[in-house]
């Protein structure tokens, strides 16, 4: 792990300007031993590989891999870091660098005094400049280790840069940044001083000034690229779960179903602030902190470590589904109740995945559960053969969605989306399909395509032959213009067989739509006879018993359920559309149905999972779950936005209802309309993610991804009062704060 800090510190710094590649060293204390992991000899940091760093104890001395992997050797400067880690126990990190303006002040030998209340509190009472003395010496070593005994975190040593010290890691990038800062008020001082200027050499003032003038541009842009804060007043009621006294009761009144959606958001304003978020360099965790999470997850979490690390003999990558995959490692859930979670070892956590999106209700709803029970008493889980509850989820889905006028129960949210394609083809004759690019339709060979980052093509297709994503287009997110020009690219081609969407944008709307998007959508495919595939599988039900389609007013003409439809069962998953459209899904084995397409499954449509969706979708009805859930994504939504203000972070949260979105990193708006910059920071960025959801674990919250959220009737306003006073907790701890 301290190698990791190592190359996370030079990465950060490259990116900042404040490290030469082979100029200098950084190393990070071992905790716990008498060692250090330091920069090799002559290295080219921004290639820098974990395994790369050196290990070197105080005494100076390397200390090889016991499996002599590597062979790489420290600097021969790594003697001063020895120096001074026996030196000062409060330093756990050191970064040695060249600086123009530091460089300059050595040369005029002026220690720079007390400039500011910052720079005494973090750097000390001055700037002490270091007698030369040779690289790799004893003598440099020696120099260093006095001057460093008065307790001061930074130094200029004569013809060989600084030195900035720092408790953690990202204190000793701080640090280094803050003598950038300081090297270039006093220099400018010194340089603007009467009858002075002249005894800087005219070499060394171009470099300081020429570093200045690409300085003051960088910070230009990112104060044009800054936005203010969403401000929250301290008085501002909180929206509550509690629904309003003076309000008629939606249920109780027989009414249409309320939507989750109090008020649509800002859409403009939302994607300036995640572009925002995406031009800044990462924040993540202190380092004290981010050791203080991984060692939750080694004490507190042993159970769950040994039997997913037991699992990966028999499950390739130990866990059977995508959201599994946590930092540092897994873990093992045994009880869900409501909003909460409990694992092998006792710990609970509030339940912000809902097993990513399909519990409405909250985890493990009694009133569901003994109804199934009653069901599958008497028939089992599956027969093969028709059951009463197939046709009443059919007819209740219709009930609340009137224009999903025939239904056909699958497996799964990905075997949905596969039957609708294969069915917009059957029904229209033509072969081309379009998708949103980002969007996730799972895992079917012709919809990975454009998965999660626009643009990518078939960079997830492995296994994929070219020609089953060969008649499936892209589109970027929001841009009608290119999906009109899809459109008429394919009108050459045979024509459009449909679009599909997300009717909230992509990725449940991490990148959020117009309202108006949906309705632009539809007029266009019906100007070019294509059919609209809204996939509702996280939206469905969830949304409210209308659905998407009922709360933007937009009629697809087919729609993928999954995930609710089953009430959290397994085999949540069907499609559903108008009865002429549907017509090709017809049953019966010789294929004499009309244009009759092939699908089946005998686990589709079993007793279990349309009773356990017919029972559900009763009770989200009785309870108004969908609204009462979108206000607690509103209350979480309220308090994140004022704990980001409070803490001044550059992070973005944001709800749908109750689909609620907490970007710290923004990966997820990466794209290849900026190539470059993707391929640069996707592995920071995505590494801070998960950094960020292993941090909330460790306080107990479960996130999806760390990124995103979905609250529940189960999540009263104690609950979101309870998260949020651990959300800042988290907070307090990121680098900078």
């Amino acid at each position: 792990m301290s190698r990791q800090h190592v190359v996370d510190m030079c990465r950060t710094m490259l990116d900042r300007g404040y490290l030469k590649a082979t100029e200098g060293n950084v190393s990070v204390r071992v905790p716990g031993h008498e060692l250090y992991a330091v920069t090799p000899s002559n290295y080219d940091y921004d290639r820098m590989r974990v395994e790369d760093v050196c290990i070197v104890d105080f005494a100076g001395k390397h200390v090889p891999d016991p499996d002599g992997a590597g062979g790489l050797v420290p600097s021969i400067e790594c003697g001063m870091h020895a120096n001074v880690y026996r030196e000062r126990p409060d330093v756990n990190a050191i970064v040695h660098t060249h600086q123009p303006y530091a460089s300059a002040l050595a040369f005029l030998r002026k220690e720079i005094p007390a400039l500011t209340d910052e720079q005494v509190r973090f750097l000390g009472k001055k700037v002490a400049i270091i007698d030369y003395a040779p690289s790799g010496t004893g003598f440099l070593a020696k120099n260093v280790q006095k001057k460093v005994a008065g307790g001061d975190n930074a130094f200029i040593i004569a013809n060989h840069g600084v030195v900035a010290l720092g408790t953690d890691p990202s204190r000793a990038v701080f640090n280094m940044a803050l003598l950038e800062k300081v090297s270039i008020a006093y220099l400018m001082a010194l340089t603007s001083e009467a009858g002075k200027v002249y005894t800087i050499p005219a070499p060394i003032r171009e470099i300081a000034f020429g570093k200045l003038r690409k300085d003051e541009k960088r910070i230009a842009a990112q104060i044009t690229e800054a936005v203010e804060p969403i401000r929250i007043a301290d008085d501002a009621v909180a929206p509550s779960t509690r629904e309003d006294p003076a309000a008629p009761s939606i249920a109780a009144a027989g009414d249409a179903p309320g939507y989750m959606i109090s008020e649509y958001l800002d859409v403009d304003d939302t994607m300036r602030r995640l572009k925002a978020l995406v031009a800044q360099p990462v924040r993540g965790l202190r380092h004290d902190a981010m050791l203080d999470v991984l060692n939750y997850f080694e004490t507190r979490c042993t159970a769950s470590k040994e039997i997913t690390e037991r699992a990966k003999k028999r499950i390739p990558g130990g866990v059977q589904h995508n959201l599994a995959f946590n930092y540092p490692f897994p873990l093992a859930i045994e009880a869900a109740h409501g909003a909460h979670l409990t694992d092998r070892d006792g710990n609970v956590y509030i339940d912000f995945l809902q097993a990513g999106g399909p519990t409405i209700l909250g985890s493990n709803y009694a009133p569901v559960n003994e109804r199934v029970a009653e069901v599958i008493k008497e028939s089992g889980p599956v027969t093969g053969l028709f059951h009463e509850y197939e046709l009443k989820l059919a007819e209740i889905i219709h009930r609340y969605m009137p224009h999903i006028e025939m239904y056909r129960s699958l497996g799964s949210g990905t075997e949905a989306v596969m039957a609708a394609v294969r069915a917009a083809r059957a029904h229209t004759g033509k072969k081309m399909v379009i998708k949103v690019g980002g969007a996730y339709h799972g895992w079917s060979d012709t919809m990975v395509l454009g998965l999660r980052v626009p643009g990518t093509y078939r960079m997830n297709a492995k296994g994929i032959p070219f020609g089953a994503t060969g008649r499936t287009r892209e589109s970027f997110p929001h841009d009608l213009g290119v999906l009109k020009r899809k459109l008429i690219e394919n009108r050459m081609r045979g024509g459009t067989a449909a679009v599909v969407v997300e009717p909230f944008g992509p990725e449940s709307g991490t990148r959020p739509v117009p309202k108006d998007y949906n309705a632009a959508v539809r007029k266009l495919c019906d100007e070019f006879g294509a059919l609209l595939i809204f996939d509702e599988v996280v939206t469905g039900f969830r949304t409210g018993l209308g659905g998407a389609a009922g709360y933007f007013g937009v009629t697809p003409d087919l729609t993928v359920f999954g995930k609710a439809v089953s009430g959290g069962y397994p085999m949540a998953g069907g499609v559903g559309g108008r009865a002429d459209v549907m017509a090709v899904f017809g049953s019966g084995l010789d294929g004499k149905s009309g244009a009759h397409i092939q699908v089946g499954g005998t686990l589709s449509a079993n007793p279990l999972s349309c009773a356990a969706g017919y029972f559900a979708i009763e009770e989200m009805a009785r309870t108004d779950a969908p609204v009462v859930a979108g206000r607690a994504g509103d209350r979480l939504t309220h308090g994140l936005r004022k704990l980001i203000d409070t803490y001044g972070l550059p992070y973005v949260a944001y709800n749908q209802g109750s689909i609620v979105h907490l970007e710290c990193s923004g990966v997820m708006l990466l794209d290849m309309r900026n190539p470059v910059k993707l391929l640069k920071e996707n592995k920071a960025r995505k590494r801070l993610m998960e950094q960020m959801g292993a941090a909330y674990a460790a306080h107990g919250i479960i996130t999806l991804a760390g990124s995103r959220m979905y609250t529940s009737l189960a999540d009263t306003d104690d609950v979101i009062d309870d998260a949020l006073a651990r959300f800042d907790q988290v907070f307090a701890q990121v680098e900078g704060v």
